[in-house]
């Protein structure tokens, strides 16, 4: 897929609109210029501490230039277009890496990840499912999050829920519990739409299992098989139940979060980053929040984990490579701040010698999920191209606020889908 099309259109009038911070930077030969979405408390103490330890022990200066997610999604791929990337940047492992690599925006670096020794550093279900494009190694991963069923113990036992659900009948039983005990069973905050896209990867990931679901995250599958109508009839079935509380649309992530730590929802579908946010907010591991996997759907499916990888990648006309490759190749190899950067974020290491006692209980558990699990997926706007995943977002979206025709919604996205593809 070229970035023509979906990107060459518009870039002229959205380079006049983007933030400042996607001002052409000048590059100097001992700086290297780094643009990456890791902002506010989430991150961005850890983000500063990688560039901080890196410029004392190099001598590069690190230029950072830091943008909001969202802009950010869409931002980088205009500087993509426009041939003004910087050194280098951050992104999510999947779909939008091997996006830019096949318009030739980013550089291999199949030659650090050897004089670096980076596979004795990265995990290797990690660097084999995240780092390669192909063929040759372009993505440098420095975390990787798990979503999981994240609840509030507390809520949960008050409504007389002491075993969490395991499968599909078990947690609509859940759901009609906690409300008899007047409580929302899930919370969702989709404004910004990314969140509720964790429902139907779960959902299509536990019937017609991982094989199918990438092959739809390719275009070789549609919206309109029955495969997906079923899903959307399941996710039907929690909202005619009225298992979510009311409003999504209206709401962020982090809304969603406070409500299931008031006790007012008592579970939301959210990943590893959530404890980095309650840990910020005084919430306490195991007492406070703790999480459960999605439950199993289909007999005979292969158990699937879904969350992003978090990393770097570098331009293919960096003013500086050599800085830029050292750069990255730092952030991961270094285990003392890879843990920092664990635990600021909620976020699971790549790096084999960071010392999982550095986890909570409840990453250390979702650590170990992950590791018992047979596939392990990116979330749904990682897994398919950028063109296709801002129309399947829409999708969910849209679901949220009016479930009632579903058959007409997934004939509009296959529509769409296919257009996106097409680019």
């Amino acid at each position: 897929m070229k970035l023509t099309g979906f990107l060459r259109a518009t870039a002229s009038a959205m380079l006049l609109t983007l933030p400042l911070q996607f001002a052409a930077q000048a590059s100097r030969a001992e700086e290297v210029t780094v643009s990456h979405y890791f902002t506010g408390d989430l991150g961005l103490s850890g983000m500063q501490a990688f560039f901080k330890a890196f410029e004392k022990e190099s001598g590069i200066a690190v230029k950072d230039s830091r943008i909001g997610h969202e802009d950010y999604k869409t931002g980088i791929l205009v500087r993509a277009a426009a041939n003004s990337l910087p050194d280098v940047f951050s992104y999510g492992a999947g779909a939008r890496p091997q996006f830019v690599v096949d318009a030739g925006n980013v550089a291999p670096l199949d030659d650090i990840w050897q004089s670096a020794h980076l596979d004795d550093v990265v995990s290797k279900s990690v660097a084999d499912g995240a780092t390669i494009y192909n063929g040759k190694r372009y993505f440098i991963p420095v975390g990787y999050h798990y979503a999981g069923m994240f609840f509030n113990p507390q809520t949960m036992k008050a409504a007389g829920i002491t075993e969490m659900p395991k499968n599909w009948d078990g947690l609509l039983a859940a759901c009609k519990t906690l409300r008899a005990h007047n409580v929302a069973p899930f919370a969702l905050g989709s404004k910004s739409r990314w969140p509720a896209q964790f429902w139907f990867d779960y959902l299509l990931l536990g019937t017609a299992g991982p094989d199918y679901r990438n092959a739809l995250m390719r275009g070789d599958t549609h919206y309109t098989d029955e495969q997906v109508k079923r899903v959307m009839g399941m996710w039907k079935e929690l909202i005619d139940a009225d298992c979510f509380s009311p409003n999504s649309n209206a709401k962020e992530w982090t809304d969603a979060a406070d409500e299931v730590a008031r006790g007012d929802a008592a579970m939301t579908l959210m990943g590893t980053w959530i404890t980095g946010y309650w840990n910020g907010n005084k919430l306490k591991p195991v007492e406070n929040y703790d999480f459960f996997p999605f439950p199993k759907l289909d007999d005979g499916v292969p158990v699937s984990v879904v969350g992003p990888v978090d990393g770097f990648l570098v331009a293919a006309n960096s003013k500086n490579p050599e800085g830029a490759r050292k750069l990255v190749a730092f952030m991961v190899s270094n285990a003392e701040l890879q843990a920092n950067w664990a635990n600021i974020q909620g976020a699971l290491s790549p790096n084999v010698k960071v010392d999982p006692a550095i986890y909570t209980p409840v990453m250390k558990k979702a650590l170990d999920t992950v590791a018992a699990a047979q596939n392990f997926a990116f979330n749904y706007d990682l897994a398919t191209p950028p063109p296709v995943a801002e129309i399947g977002l829409d999708m969910f979206a849209e679901f949220m606020n009016d479930p009632s025709y579903i058959d007409t919604l997934l004939e509009r996205t296959e529509a769409g889908a296919k257009e996106g593809f097409s680019k």
